[in-house]
């Protein structure tokens, strides 16, 4: 019978105490949130935080909050381990900045719409050309997509060119 990596007969140490070297008492703080089967969680935790700390700050909380407050040590302290100097704060800033870049180029995305939809708004249909007015305009001999009108094709020449200079600057920061 097991209860919580505990033996009625025998007391087997949780992470924490075969960590530190020590018998593991029967309402060990630490036996919960680092069970003898995942000694690495509490090696990182101790590395950063000291056991000290660790024990402070889990007798200090309400039990209902100590589980939560163990898998944020944990995190930070493998962040730390990995960035010394920035630990959560680095990974937090780096999703930022991804997040600002796909914001940013969701907003070109939503404005080149908005343009298309201008576009198809304003190109005038005139009865006379079957091209402008069939469905397979695209496919209009190059005689006749040459009578359109220049002014929509110089918009579209001239957002193209904005695009391709935003994008540019995008990338380049």
């Amino acid at each position: 019978m097991k209860e919580s990596g505990r033996k009625q007969g025998a007391v087997s140490p949780c992470a924490a105490c075969k960590l530190l070297r020590r018998r593991c008492a029967q309402d060990c703080v630490f036996a919960p949130y680092f069970p003898a089967d995942d000694p690495q969680k509490f090696a990182s935790v101790h590395k950063v935080f000291g056991a000290s700390n660790v024990n402070k700050m889990l007798q200090d909380l309400p039990v209902h909050q100590r589980g939560d407050a163990v898998s944020s040590m944990v995190y930070e302290a493998n962040a730390r381990v990995r960035d010394p100097v920035y630990g959560c704060v680095g990974a937090i800033s780096s999703l930022q900045q991804q997040i600002d870049v796909l914001q940013t180029q969701l907003a070109f995305a939503q404005a080149e719409v908005v343009h298309m939809r201008m576009r198809q708004l304003t190109s005038p249909t005139t009865s006379n050309n079957p091209a402008t007015n069939s469905a397979d305009h695209q496919y209009a001999s190059p005689s006749s997509r040459h009578t359109s009108n220049s002014q929509t094709k110089s918009l579209f020449s001239m957002d193209m060119i904005d695009q391709a200079n935003m994008g540019e600057s995008l990338w380049s920061c």
